[in-house]
């Protein structure tokens, strides 16, 4: 019968608290250095104008910690408490004292397996001079009682190994006394089950399952309802789906932003400086600021949340220093919370297929960027170090030129300016085609494919060769070769070999920011797009000693059900650089499927007919239907003459 007992000592509840201990620490751990221990991003490659390299250096530092020296975040803390937990109860576990233990009398007595009964006297009686209670004297760590114990415990390994009974109960049952009760233990505290601790317990118990576990659940479940797939909250969705018209201009998506910060951002605290920033923004804006605030809270009452949010960005536009070391880190994470918001924003414009403004939308990624104004005229030097507001000059209007002016001159701004124009990402468009697999010509509700070969040159650099026509006859058909696999491909962009991350030049962006495109095909005379927009990054440098110095990237969608002319636009919307915006006409034809040859047209695979000996073709014949005819055997002939002549002879010989 089993004797079950609750852990007293508290070993075995132990073990179970390692086990979980470990179970969750290890996963985390591991992923937690992994992410230190992983290659940080190149910092070195891209614009290398003094600010642009100030903001790398502050993103490098606020990045987390490595191997050498970890950064120390509540994760990492909470990481080095549960390892401290294991490691304390391992070492606890390994110095208790096991009490369900296996009998074994050779070791009590300290002798090999293989003594013989000799030996065994004799080193009993070794044990019984050294440790007979009337020879040894208690002390604090050893009582009167474990020492008469101990000397029980060797007479009883003594008797078990040279007295026959008390030998064979050790065999039979594993210990010198015989049948022993089993002891289980519970990995629980007695004082868990004691009455007076009841009520603690249920308390602790109803807590976890009554409380936490389902407010963890519930916050689980309807927070996840409250996100939409892009991540932004349902509130600020059906703003952005209200605010929205096909006409919309700069004024309605700012105000659409400025609004989802109510739902997106929590701020705790009093904003140390808010009031005279508003003041400075007044004091530049006027009207114009007053005609925002109305646009976001057309109810006359922009204060809480929004005005805050408000403020912050139109300070970042307007690039007001702030003094608050707070309110500078509720900026940042403001600016940084903007691109999912303006994606999902894109979203809801493109959805609706309105041209208008999606491309508000898009340009408003760069003027965020770049801190600049949104919806006024601006050059582009306007961006670069140390011309803030010079967005009326004639001059800025080709940067080459203006570098040029600036060195005639003898400005001190044209070292910082220089870099920063040779870090300066301008798209060029190689080539742009439609394109049908497998087809001559695009017929009606077919797949199409807009191939688009882009690359990025300096505006410093003299114009590079944007036809293909130059190359040789074996270029060209290893072009088309490549062009006709990356069709097949389900990516969106070639694969390029060697690319390396290149930083935009966007001193004021709190973070890293790579340059990247919005790629659009939309019908401008009815304000429609076409084909939903596409986001491009990675584009590669010219190299004019590469033969193909560039990356295609495509579109695909249905061509139209209808016959015809079709003339759109391809927009191009840089998401970094103000200004940077190509815009291409393209046309598209589509032929009827008469206009393709016999051979175009019946391309498809024929199913021939079945032959008359199969099966198939045996039940084609018994419908009516045509078989193909198998044919005879070439020595069929033969062996018919054969025949023949056999039958002659016959019938000669019977005459």
């Amino acid at each position: 019968m089993a004797n079950y007992h609750y852990d007293e000592a508290g070993n075995m509840a132990a073990y179970f608290v390692i086990s979980v201990l470990v179970i969750i620490l290890l996963p985390v751990t591991l992923s937690s250095l992994a992410s230190v221990s992983s290659k940080p991003p190149e910092l070195d490659n891209g614009c290398q104008c003094t600010p642009c390299i100030q903001r790398r250096a502050d993103v490098r530092k606020h990045q987390g910690g490595s191997l050498l020296r970890p950064k120390f975040t509540p994760k990492a803390l909470l990481i080095t408490v549960g390892w401290a937990a294991v490691a304390f109860l391992s070492f606890k576990v390994a110095h208790a004292e096991i009490e369900n233990k296996v009998y074994n009398p050779f070791e009590i007595l300290q002798i090999g397996t293989g003594a013989t009964e000799k030996e065994i006297k004799s080193r009993f009686k070794e044990l019984s001079r050294i440790y007979h209670p009337d020879k040894v004297k208690a002390t604090i760590n050893e009582t009167v009682e474990d020492i008469a114990n101990r000397f029980v415990d060797i007479t009883k390994a003594y008797k078990s190994l040279t007295d026959e009974t008390i030998r064979r109960n050790w065999e039979l049952f594993g210990h010198p006394d015989g049948r022993q009760e089993v002891s289980m233990g519970i990995a629980l505290p007695k004082w868990v089950i004691e009455g007076k601790n009841n009520i603690w317990v249920l308390g602790v118990y109803g807590i976890l399952f009554g409380g936490a576990l389902p407010t963890l659940v519930g916050r689980w479940w309807f927070g996840n309802r409250q996100k939409t797939k892009d991540g932004i909250n349902a509130k600020t969705a059906a703003a952005f789906f209200k605010a929205l018209t096909d006409n919309s201009g700069m004024k309605e998506v700012i105000s659409a932003l400025g609004q989802a910060y109510r739902w997106e951002t929590t701020w705790a605290g009093t904003a140390v400086g808010l009031e005279e920033l508003e003041k400075q923004i007044d004091e530049k804006m006027g009207d114009q600021w007053r005609e925002v605030k109305d646009l976001v809270a057309p109810d006359g009452k922009c204060e809480g949340t929004k005005q805050r949010a408000l403020v912050l960005l139109y300070a970042h536009f307007l690039r007001l220093k702030i003094n608050d070391e707070a309110l500078k880190q509720e900026q940042a994470k403001l600016l940084l919370q903007s691109p999912m918001l303006l994606n999902a924003l894109l979203g809801i414009s493109a959805a609706r297929s309105w041209l208008a403004p999606t491309l508000m939308v898009m340009r408003l990624h760069a003027y965020v960027t770049q801190a600049l104004l949104p919806g006024k005229t601006v050059a582009p030097q306007a961006q670069l170090p140390g011309f803030d507001g010079d967005a009326d000059e004639p001059e800025g209007k080709d940067l080459a030129s203006f570098i040029s002016r600036l060195e005639d001159n003898g400005d001190i701004r044209k070292t910082e300016a220089r870099k920063a124009v040779e870090g300066w990402s301008r798209l060029d468009v190689v080539d742009m085609s439609f394109k049908v697999i497998g087809e001559r010509l695009v017929t009606p509700s077919s797949i199409v494919f807009l191939l688009v070969k882009l690359r990025l040159r300096q505006p410093l650099q003299t114009d590079l060769p944007s036809s293909v026509s130059e190359k040789s006859a074996k270029a060209i058909r290893e072009d088309r070769e490549k062009d006709d696999k990356f069709l097949n491909n389900r990516k969106d962009a070639e694969d390029i070999e060697g690319a390396t991350p290149v930083w935009a030049h966007a001193p004021h962006w709190p973070g890293l920011r790579k340059p990247g495109w919005w790629l659009v095909l939309a019908d401008d005379k009815s304000n429609r797009i076409v084909v939903p927009p596409m986001k491009i990054s990675d584009v590669p440098a010219s190299s004019p000693g590469k033969e193909r110095d560039y990356r295609s990237y495509k579109l695909q969608f249905q061509a139209p059900p209808n016959v015809g002319l079709f003339t759109w636009k391809v927009y191009l919307v840089s998401d970094t650089l103000v200004g940077e915006e190509l815009c291409r006409d393209i046309s598209l034809k589509i032929d009827d499927i008469s206009a393709l040859n016999a051979e175009e047209q019946t391309a498809e695979d024929e199913i021939s007919d079945p032959e008359e000996d199969t099966l198939a073709g045996q039940m084609a014949a018994m419908r009516g239907g045509t078989v193909k005819r198998t044919a005879a055997p070439e020595d069929s002939e033969d062996e018919s003459s054969t025949d023949e002549e056999q039958h002659g002879d016959d019938s000669s010989d019977s005459d």
